[in-house]
Formats: structure tokens, sequence, C-alpha cells
């Protein structure tokens, strides 16, 4: 139930309905063509994608680093440390060998050597291999060829001994060649054997 009178009711309504007329038919009226038309543009290739903003410029790059110089250093090292080893573990080798035992057994007691060199006949140590003696050659008995020379020193002087044997057939014994030592004031000693032939 409503509280307003009826003459106010039916003002309110008729102010409703006047603005609700107003608003419904309320129209903007067309513009008018306009009397000249654009003129027509054309174009002869597609549209090519513009940048959407400034491409920073290119920094100037830092110069190369020389790296062939490093890579040199390595490879030389690694190859001295290679053929360094491998020189050590043969030398060993041959001072393990049966052959090299008998040679400095052999000129311990020979008289003629002990008599230039002294009684402690030995190899002489080399001191880039820790105290022990090098030997140049090799010993490859299985084909039959040793060949052999390393320093020896005793109380009166020093040399290099040179021992040479071969084998002329398979199965057959070795014939030494050469075993000899040098001092180092040009005195030749031969050795003699008394067993018969080393190796």
């Amino acid at each position: 139930m409503s509280l307003l009178p009826s003459s106010s009711r039916s003002s309110a309504r008729l102010l409703a309905n006047t603005f609700r007329r107003t608003y419904a038919t309320y129209t903007e009226l067309p513009r008018p063509p306009p009397s000249k038309q654009p003129e027509p543009e054309t174009f002869s290739s597609p549209a090519k994608p513009g940048a959407y903003y400034d491409r920073p410029q290119p920094r100037a790059l830092p110069p190369l680093q020389k790296k062939w110089p490093v890579l040199l250093a390595l490879g030389v090292f690694g190859t001295g440390a290679w053929a360094t080893f491998y020189a050590y573990v043969a030398n060993q080798e041959k001072l393990a060998s049966s052959v090299f035992k008998q040679i400095v057994a052999t000129i311990k007691d020979d008289s003629e050597l002990q008599a230039v060199l002294g009684d402690a006949i030995r190899p002489e140590p080399a001191w880039w291999l820790n105290g022990e003696p090098w030997i140049s050659g090799g010993v490859h008995l299985m084909q039959g060829s040793v060949d052999l020379s390393f320093r020896v020193k005793g109380p009166k002087g020093a040399g290099t001994l040179y021992f040479t044997s071969i084998r002329k057939a398979k199965g057959e014994p070795f014939t030494i060649l050469r075993f000899k030592v040098i001092t180092d004031d040009g005195q030749i000693v031969h050795i003699r054997t008394r067993s018969g032939p080393l190796a």
C-alpha cells in the first residue's frame, strides 16, 4: 500500500514516462556524405613490416685470444712426459734383465779391467735417474740380438762398456761380437768370458 496520495503518484508516473520517452526517442542525425571522394591508392609490392622499436647498435666484440700457443705447449709437455716415462720404463727393464746382471758380474771379476779401473768396478749412476745407471741400446732375446753400452767406474778411473751379442739361427747359442771397455783416457780393455757366450 503506497503512502503517497493518488495525485502525487500520477505526477511521478507522468514525469518518469516523459524522461523515458525522451531518452528512447532521442537519435543523432547521420552525417552527410563527403562532397569529394578520396583518391584511390595502389601498391606495387607487399608492405614491409616496420620495426616496433629501435634496434640497439652492435657492440664491438672483444679481441679473440690466441689459444694455439697454450695447446702447443700442452702438446709438447704431454709428448715429453710420455717419452720420458717410456724411456725410464725401458731402462728399468734392461737393468732387470739377466744379460745386464751377467755383464756386471763378469767385469767385476776381470783382472785386466781391475788393473786399469780398480777393484770395486760398478756401473756409473746417473744423477737424473736417482742413482741408477743409464743403459743405451736394447735387449732383444727373441729376435736374437743384444746390443748394450753403459758407463762403468772404479777407484782408478771410468769408461764406457760396449757389449754386442747375436744369435745366428733359432735354437743356436748367442755369439759375442764385442765386449770391451774404452776408458776415458783412451785405453781399450777386452773382457774375456769364462762361462762361454752371454745371453
